[in-house]
């Protein structure tokens, strides 16, 4: 899904003020959107995507929107996340996301003697009304399973380095731009938007860890709310020690946020989109795979790929329906308001197939993103250009057309670009640009 809403209200370019809402999706997500956000930021070459009035993130969008806010470009960003170049402090290894839980599998496992008693005893003796339940007795043994695998600490303590560095601030109340890091409180399923005000005491990276302690792969982040007696604000973080998760499983984009600062234009970004098989099945450029043992195997159908081809396509179709149901609230509550959406191709399936907490494609994967948002660019370049103008922005058509440029250098193993297009061939892709916009214009138009 593409989507652009158009506000009615003229506004002033040098007025302008423009806010970036990036969504999850893990290791993958963080991937797609630096790869992308590069791609904006070269063929907008008035959009400086460090200096926005607003950022907000979810998830894996999270830590990319605090590195912004922060004032890491995303070329930095793809230099120390994609190809682990630059400065030591600055990478994020991919050993911090898969470092074993080990205290919490210490604090569980030493609660096991005292449920194994009492699972037995109420098995024994009965429950409430008398019976024995064994499902009752594995219940209570439940309590000993770790809530997740992987322990959120070496991620905060490595963002809190990264953050902390001269220039930068791990602080919300310092930063220079308005950052908004959404998670979700466990024991009451609200929203918690650590930044604004009432929630911009916590340490930035400790809710960048607490948006993205996805449930079963990393634990709940604890984080203590304000110490003091009395009523703290309706709109202010609760007191005591709360237990915060993934910021996705309360809305994909929280874009509502940068909405009600009175933004004129919202870029979203979202890694994650359902793949479409019925209509990649007829496009050799577009037909789904998976890995075994190194070699390609295609796939006719998503079934054929097993439970774990299946929960994702699920949880990706859940994902994306809820952010559409969002877009149309959004443009119904903020007509003023222009949202611009970037999102990987429902027929692609690189992504899709990829691993959502895989490291070892990152740099093809980034590659494919750059690559593919450039695309989108000149492919919508007919509708997105009087959008973008009316806030100062236009598209470089020199640099959306140049088939030479890349996100990363060429390896020397790796193939050379494409050769420069014939005239012929420039002219047959406008036109189907121009076709493709009109088809999308048409298809919105309400007669």
């Amino acid at each position: 899904m593409r989507r652009e809403s158009a506000g009615h209200r003229r506004r002033h370019a040098s007025a302008r003020r423009i806010g970036l809402a990036l969504a999850g999706g893990g290791p993958l997500g963080a991937i797609y959107e630096i790869g992308s956000l590069v791609a904006l930021e070269e063929a907008l070459p008035g959009l400086a995507i460090n200096d926005l009035d607003g950022y907000v993130g979810v998830s894996a969008g999270a830590i990319v929107a605090a590195a912004l806010a922060n004032g890491i470009t995303p070329r930095r960003l793809c230099t120390s996340f994609i190809e682990g170049r630059g400065p030591a402090g600055d990478r994020i290894e991919p050993s911090l996301f898969f470092r074993p839980a080990l205290g919490e599998l210490a604090t569980r496992l030493a609660r096991l003697p005292a449920l194994l008693a009492q699972a037995a005893a109420g098995y024994a003796f009965g429950g409430p009304l008398g019976r024995r339940s064994g499902l009752v007795a594995l219940e209570r043994l439940g309590q000993a399973l770790p809530t997740g695998l992987f322990a959120n600490e070496p991620l905060r303590e490595r963002l809190h380095a990264v953050f902390s560095a001269p220039g930068r601030s791990d602080d919300f109340r310092a930063l220079a731009r308005r950052l908004v890091v959404v998670a979700t409180d466990l024991d009451s399923g609200r929203a918690a938007p650590f930044g604004r005000p009432g929630w911009d005491g916590v340490p930035i990276s400790q809710a960048v860890v607490a948006s993205a302690a996805l449930p079963g792969l990393f634990p709940p982040v604890p984080i203590d709310g304000p110490v003091h007696d009395g009523d703290t604000g309706a709109g202010a973080m609760p007191p005591g020690r709360r237990w915060y998760v993934d910021g996705a499983l309360k809305k994909t984009l929280h874009a509502r946020v940068l909405l009600d600062m009175g933004l004129d234009l919202v870029l979203c970004l979202n890694p994650l989109v359902p793949f479409d098989a019925t209509a990649a099945a007829g496009d050799s450029a577009h037909r789904q795979h998976r890995v075994l043992g190194g070699a390609h195997e295609r796939i006719p159908e998503l079934v054929s790929g097993g439970l774990p081809v299946v929960l994702s396509q699920t949880f990706r179709t859940l994902i994306h329906s809820r952010l559409e149901l969002g877009m149309k609230g959004y443009e119904a509550s903020h007509p003023d308001t222009d949202i611009v959406l970037f999102e990987p191709d429902q027929r692609d399936p690189a992504l899709f197939m990829a691993n959502l907490f895989s490291y070892s494609q990152r740099r093809s994967l980034a590659e494919h993103a750059y690559q593919r948002t450039r695309a989108d660019l000149r492919s919508r370049r007919g509708t997105l250009g009087p959008l973008l103008a009316r806030h100062g922005l236009a598209l470089d058509d020199a640099v959306l057309d140049d088939p030479r440029r890349r996100l990363l250098a060429r390896r020397r193993f790796e193939p050379e670009t494409a050769p420069p297009e014939r005239p012929a061939a420039q002219a047959l892709r406008r036109l189907d640009e121009v076709l493709t916009d009109l088809d999308r214009l048409l298809a919105r138009s309400p007669g």
